[in-house]
């Protein structure tokens, strides 16, 4: 969705340049369009937030890809990091493309285009720091419209809208932290096989005839099933906690969304207000007025453009659930048999010794 990309903690400014334009060459980052983000979110021309996928674990590619070759597990994780990483980003630009406002920006089309390196960077302290402090403030804001000033939802929608997403927001974030640990776990295992079949290889190469064969065939076992958990590890990691990821972030800005529309309707009755004490004093009535007008615009605005996207909100999460879901059991059902085909002919090997 839009508005975190404007104030996203995870990704950097990405600087780029405009081949297209021939000798005069166009420089864009990804600050600056999160500038104009800002300005089209501030006014009520975008409703929702767009944010952008988090940058992959590793520093720099390079470095990594060469450090991979160390070990094929390394070069497993490395190349699942990187399907995971496109994956995210694809979704996240066939949305930019999609989206009425934004797939006419031009730093849009600069990123798009740029064919060399972009120079990324994470964000300072500071940045960090005043990205909490504003969520603080929001927060304390939004505390203060719907329990203080007492402002009542004037739409069953939203208000319903807003009861869910409270809702699905904490239940999301707690099936994160499960299928995280659930992840880890795969991984963790996969690791633990490594000892074990380093073990039963250095048996093999010290025991007689007799248990040699053994010892080598259950060490070959061990290290194909640190593969297989790995490959599980992986696929859970795609499907499902990337997913759960994503839509975690996605019912944050949705709930941004709703805030903002909450402090434009807190705007207008504001307004309302201070246009009747206008007319009581007989003072500035026509500028009242006129930002009266202003916010009941900007406010009918917000909400029109913020019910379409909480509509496709919901069938857009639900056909993406409903595909990774199935998806996920699919592989898990491959690796399954995978492994258990792996296992019968281990002990039938074992079985059919001398």
């Amino acid at each position: 969705m839009i508005g975190e990309l404007g104030s996203s903690e995870d990704s950097g400014p990405w600087a780029a340049g405009d081949r297209a334009a021939g000798a005069a060459v166009v420089r864009a980052s990804v600050p600056e369009f999160r500038s104009g983000l800002k300005t089209l979110i501030s006014c009520g021309t975008l409703g929702k937030s767009l944010h952008p996928p988090p940058p992959p674990p590793f520093s720099s590619s390079c470095p990594a890809h060469s450090r991979c070759y160390i070990n094929d597990f390394s070069l497993r994780e490395y190349l699942a990091i990187f399907k995971k990483t496109v994956a995210m980003h694809e979704v996240f630009l066939q949305r930019l493309a999609a989206h009425p406002t934004l797939r006419r920006d031009h730093n849009l089309y600069v990123f798009l285009e740029y064919s060399q390196d972009l120079s990324v960077r994470g964000k300072n302290k500071k940045e960090l720091f005043g990205g909490f402090i504003r969520n603080i403030v929001k927060s304390a804001d939004e505390a203060l419209i719907t329990g203080v000033s007492g402002l009542k939802e004037v739409d069953e929608f939203f208000e319903h809208e807003r009861t869910f997403l409270l809702e699905y927001h904490a239940r999301i974030r707690e099936a994160c932290l499960r299928a995280d640990r659930v992840m880890r776990s795969h991984k963790c295992l996969a690791e633990d096989y490594i000892p074990i079949s380093v073990a039963l290889s250095s048996l093999g190469t010290q025991e007689v005839n007799q248990l040699k064969t053994s010892f080598l065939k259950l060490a070959e076992l061990f290290e194909r099933l640190r593969k297989l958990e790995g490959r599980v590890a992986s696929d859970e990691d795609l499907k499902l906690s990337d997913m759960l990821h994503y839509y975690m972030r996605d019912a944050q800005a949705a709930k941004d969304l709703l805030y903002r529309r909450l402090r434009a309707l807190a705007d207008y009755e504001n307004a309302n207000k201070a246009l009747d004490k206008a007319r009581m004093r007989n003072r500035e009535v026509r500028s009242a007025e006129t930002h009266q007008q202003l916010c009941c615009r900007r406010f009918e605005r917000l909400s029109d453009s913020a019910k379409q996207e909480l509509t496709d909100f919901k069938a857009r999460r639900g056909s993406a659930f409903r595909k990774n879901l199935i998806e996920l059991a699919e592989l898990e059902l491959k690796h399954a048999k995978a492994s258990t085909l792996l296992l019968r002919n281990t002990l039938i090997a074992l079985k059919g010794e001398p």
